[in-house]
């Protein structure tokens, strides 16, 4: 059985993940370690749990999803990987910080493109990748059938969806993939946000104000 761990960095209140299992390898998603007390935060979580971290894995790619990437290559030596549409916020990932009053250092490319069905596999566990477009063109979401979980990034809130105003967004397809991929998932398959708390697939079925 996986373990999910939620940590809520930087500025911005962006939920990073560290995804572990029995065997004790794991993945980070999103790392968004920011200020250096969160930089102490995750690495004694590491420590303390004797975890094998073997890759990061992201939603999408921007800057408040990626402001410890590099942090957490040089630290564990391992690779980024993201759907190649989200590559030009890479590339540009210190314009897009300083656009919002923030300077972060540049982010090297992603080294592995995800792709729709892939599996992200880490000790005895694996992740289902879902294309959901139209918060970024190249957004993710991992899900796992077995815990009945998904992690959703930004394209799914409790009681609210992702931006579409930002390069790239188009609220159209959010709207679309969001009813015709997500929704198609079991009512009870629990949603990790990139912001805020945690919902259900069939809470926001029936009570989501831009989905119902």
């Amino acid at each position: 059985m996986i373990k999910i761990e939620k940590f809520v960095v930087n500025p911005l209140g962006e939920n990073s993940f560290v995804i572990s299992d029995d065997t004790g390898e794991c993945i980070f998603i999103d790392p968004g370690f920011f200020y250096n007390e969160e930089k102490d935060e995750i690495r004694s979580y590491i420590a303390e749990n004797n975890l094998n971290p073997v890759k990061i894995t992201n939603t999408h790619c921007h800057f408040d999803h990626i402001m410890g990437v590099e942090f957490i290559r040089q630290e564990y030596g391992i690779p980024l990987q993201a759907h190649a549409d989200d590559a030009f916020w890479i590339e540009r990932a210190e314009e897009q910080a300083n656009r919002f009053g923030f300077e972060i250092n540049p982010v090297r490319p992603i080294d592995a493109f995800l792709v729709e069905n892939e599996k992200i596999k880490f000790g005895n566990s694996e992740l289902e990748v879902i294309h959901i477009p139209g918060h970024t063109p190249g957004h993710v979401v991992f899900y796992n059938k077995e815990a009945e979980v998904l992690i959703a990034g930004d394209v799914l809130f409790y009681g609210s969806i992702g931006r579409t105003d930002l390069p790239g967004g188009n609220h159209n397809d959010l709207i679309s993939n969001i009813k015709n991929k997500l929704f198609d998932l079991p009512d009870n398959t629990k949603v990790y946000c990139g912001h805020g708390p945690e919902t259900t697939i069939g809470f926001e079925k029936s009570t989501n104000p831009f989905l119902t």
